[in-house]
């Protein structure tokens, strides 16, 4: 596996990718050839300007007055976040969000495979989801290097996120995923994206209570 060559983009434009695929993807499947920016940026839920920037740092993907092929934009977005390759995933933590992640179709869609799971708990530790075997902790760096896996996942209690990120850090993983509502300190070659889903419905509460 080779990671395409792309130009360095801001981490925003990055960020907004995934959501122009997704938004690709489902005006592909309702048939639509030629997409204009107005409709893709609605789609995507950016205003058309943004979206026009966005794409322009990724080459000229369109035609005035006519808009965007879908195929190609989707093709050529998905060459910049790896969207046709195939990359390894290891999840920390078997509980209820875990599982539900392994199960997720569309990140097997989109080319992420599944490649370790790794729990704590004997209730789990031996049993199988999605043909894949949950193995205690002291077999972590053993699932990444098995299965050459290039991001890691960490669905486990806040206490344990640190410890976990340093376990799949002196594993080889560069790249984390966190959904531990936990800040990590990690080396400055580490990249970790955090997910923290009670702080963003937080932001919501703030909005409905607010803005009534």
């Amino acid at each position: 596996m080779s990671e395409p060559h792309v130009t360095a983009l801001p981490g925003a434009t990055v960020s907004r990718l995934p959501g122009y695929l997704r938004a690709l993807h489902e005006a592909e499947e309702s048939g639509v050839e030629v997409i204009s920016s107005v409709e893709l940026a609605t789609r995507a839920g950016v205003h058309p300007a943004l979206l026009r920037r966005d794409l322009s740092q990724l080459g000229s993907y369109g035609t005035r007055g006519v808009g965007y092929d879908v195929d190609t934009l989707i093709r050529e977005i998905g060459r910049v976040v790896g969207d046709r390759l195939t990359w390894p995933v290891v999840i920390v933590g078997v509980g209820h969000l875990g599982q539900a992640l392994a199960h997720h179709k569309v990140l097997r869609d989109r080319g992420f495979e599944l490649v370790g799971l790794v729990d704590s708990s004997p209730d789990v530790i031996g049993s199988r989801i999605t043909g894949v075997e949950v193995r205690p902790p002291d077999e972590l760096a053993e699932a990444v290097t098995e299965g050459h896996a290039v991001i890691g996942v960490i669905t486990t209690p806040p206490g344990e996120a640190q410890g976990v990120a340093d376990a799949l850090v002196a594993a080889g993983i560069r790249r984390i995923l966190n959904f531990a509502a936990q800040p990590l300190e990690v080396p400055a070659s580490v990249t970790v994206r955090a997910v923290d889903l009670t702080g963003e419905m937080q932001v919501l509460v703030y909005h409905e209570i607010h803005e009534r």
